[in-house]
């Protein structure tokens, strides 16, 4: 028992350690996104602010591709010693468990969640001048033409593949799906006219908004979002009631990090989301910063693993 208590002393001292101490070299933050997109952005304007807090240089590492599981498979085969990071999405976390058959991790055991991020909410797209510019005519369009009509999704089991799927079965309607591997080719897809919509968040569809090739017609939230007051919500568009989308990003951990380097990390990261320069930039990209505790992001992803369950089994969404 007194060999115990001692080891479990050295651990303790030995974390408090590596906390002082962190970081001693280059921290790598991996991502499974495109660069250039909205959480890329982001997570660049965060590694740039924790760069300055640690200094020591601070790399953003975009592995996209595979739904996640490139970028996963990376951390999972990390040092746990906080000097490799990985942003995920409440879509890797507790949307691929339970839309794939044989995923390769588990989300409740195989990370360690760190902080909270951000939180965005997403809205319907369509091309500046496609056929339907209301939430009403996309709908009836999507009746008079079942399997016609199609809409864009950044990888499978994405908030925007679940949030379209919702959005069939709340309005009865059959569409396509056309998985994109990379983001920024569904917004070109919809400006040309070979898509018809899509889900997305503001910051991914800026420049396309900016340059009047896409237009957004409604957000996905419960009410209208500070970043875009004109935009009316899918339910005042005419659209199905209380229809949401919202996708919020954390920051994780290799399994077997020392709580004390977790502490320090998430700490820093608080510090570095509130920082005027990055709250601007947060602002910007149309997100809400959501610098939750650990303990709140494994709460979450606790409960979204059931509830998403629920709604995938409900509207029938598949890989496919």
């Amino acid at each position: 028992m007194r060999a115990l208590v001692l080891a479990l002393a050295w651990l303790a001292v030995a974390s408090a350690g590596l906390a002082q101490t962190f970081p001693t070299k280059v921290v790598k933050i991996i991502t499974p996104y495109s660069s250039g997109i909205g959480p890329d952005l982001f997570t660049r304007a965060l590694a740039e602010t924790l760069e300055r807090e640690w200094r020591q240089p601070v790399v953003v590492e975009p592995k996209a591709g595979g739904n996640g599981f490139i970028a996963i498979d990376a951390l999972k085969k990390a040092t746990p010693d906080g000097h490799e990071l990985l942003v995920l999405a409440n879509s890797h976390l507790t949307i691929n468990p339970n839309l794939f058959k044989n995923v390769p991790y588990d989300p409740e055991r195989d990370f360690v969640p760190v902080i909270g991020l951000y939180r965005a909410w997403f809205f319907i797209a369509v091309g500046a001048d496609g056929p339907y510019q209301t939430i009403p005519q996309l709908i009836a369009g999507a009746r008079a033409n079942p399997g016609k009509l199609s809409y864009g999704t950044p990888y499978v089991g994405s908030p925007s593949h679940l949030g379209s799927a919702v959005f069939e079965y709340l309005t009865g309607t059959q569409m396509i799906h056309v998985p994109f591997k990379d983001q920024l080719q569904i917004f070109t897809s919809l400006a040309n006219g070979n898509l018809t919509w899509a889900v997305a968040t503001a910051a991914s569809t800026a420049a396309m908004v900016k340059a009047g090739k896409v237009r957004l017609i409604a957000v996905a939230a419960e009410r209208r979002v500070p970043s875009h007051p004109d935009v009316p919500t899918v339910e005042e568009a005419g659209g199905p009631k209380q229809f949401t989308v919202e996708s919020w990003l954390a920051l994780l951990a290799p399994r077997g990090t020392p709580q004390g380097l977790i502490r320090k990390i998430a700490a820093d990261t608080q510090r570095a989301l509130a920082a005027p320069e990055m709250r601007k930039r947060i602002d910007n990209l149309g997100f809400e910063a959501m610098p939750l505790s650990a303990e709140q992001i494994a709460g979450m992803i606790h409960g979204e693993l059931k509830t998403n369950a629920e709604i995938i089994k409900r509207v029938g969404a598949t890989p496919d």
